[in-house]
């Protein structure tokens, strides 16, 4: 099921919209009359429950190691019955493209809610969906701040540090360097779409448009197809490139020979077990046959192929190339 990651600033209410995700989509699954929604579970993961400290982000070995943290607590936890929220900066587009790549390895969708005290406009050819879920049509460069400015973020920040009672923020020094590494989500990148963004004064995040996009209404599952990237390579056999690479050069070697014993005849068909090799009207040289060897070979190294295919597969690639 969906990954779907939090982003904004620190101190903008991650983690108040995270918990409102969580009980409205716990709420939808134990009142739902969909047998394949009532298996879903819902993980809620943050730095808090990994037991990460927000000093962590002063230093960047301290802060490469609590994304590595991170980025495995949702590994764990991504699969098909599973919608993962992911609350916590998510402020580098690099690690926001990689969790996109590991969900789509597990063949389910993501999206990004970005938490925000202000809204950027500009050339887009897609939609903004705000908060309240309404759909907002492209408009021409120019900026539009909504709501309240970061300065709020500031203010609430200054109010979590003084509060004992409370998990308290950043200092001062440490909230104002993220302020400034923060890579603001684009909707126009596959990895940051479907964009949601909330704004500070909506009371609720989208809840039905989110859930519509990442789970559906309709009973069918949403299936995300992995492509090259993501798809694990399976295994071979320790001796295939050896394999690959001798059985091409015994080919190669019967044609040449059926030639050398056949001096002046254009075209004629070289009988194999895997199948009939039929020659083009004119002799083939050596480094003609080499050359077709070497492309065949670059072309399957990376796409294994059965040992009893490799053969045949060859005489059918030299007969297309022979036509």
């Amino acid at each position: 099921m969906p990954l779907i990651l939090l982003s904004g600033y620190p101190s903008s209410g991650k983690t108040h919209r995270a918990q409102q995700l969580l009980s409205d989509f716990t709420a939808r699954i134990a009142s739902s009359s969909d047998p394949r929604h009532s298996r879903f579970t819902v993980f809620h993961i943050n730095d808090q429950s990994l037991g990460l400290s927000r000093d962590v982000y002063r230093e960047a070995k301290t802060e490469k190691d609590a994304r590595a943290t991170a980025y495995s607590a949702v590994k764990r936890a991504l699969g098909r019955e599973c919608i993962v929220l992911c609350d916590g900066l998510n402020y580098i587009k690099g690690f926001r493209y990689q969790m996109y790549c590991e969900a789509k390895a597990v063949g389910t969708g993501s999206c990004v809610v970005r938490s925000s005290l202000f809204m950027r406009e500009c050339e887009w050819s897609g939609t903004i969906v705000t908060g309240k879920g309404h759909v907002e049509e492209p408009r021409t460069a120019k900026e539009v701040h909504v709501g309240t400015p970061i300065h709020t973020c500031r203010e609430i920040n200054t109010r979590l540090l003084a509060d004992s009672a409370v998990d308290g923020g950043y200092t001062e020094d440490l909230f104002e360097n993220l302020v400034f590494r923060y890579e603001e989500p684009n909707g126009m990148t596959r990895w940051d779409s479907p964009l949601f963004t909330v704004l500070h004064e909506d009371e609720l995040p989208p809840f039905e448009t989110i859930w519509e996009a990442m789970v559906g209404s309709d009973g069918k599952a949403k299936v995300v197809k992995p492509n090259l990237a993501t798809i694990l390579t399976p295994a071979t056999d320790s001796d295939y490139l050896y394999e690959l690479d001798k059985m091409t050069q015994e080919t190669l070697q019967i044609i040449f020979t059926w030639q050398k014993d056949h001096p002046g005849e254009g075209g004629g068909n070289i009988k194999l077990a895997e199948g009939t090799v039929e020659l083009p009207a004119s002799p083939l040289s050596l480094p003609q046959l080499q050359r077709l060897r070497r492309q065949y070979i670059s072309l399957n190294r990376h796409h294994t192929l059965a040992k009893d295919r490799i053969r045949d597969n060859f005489v059918a690639y030299l007969n297309n190339n022979f036509r």
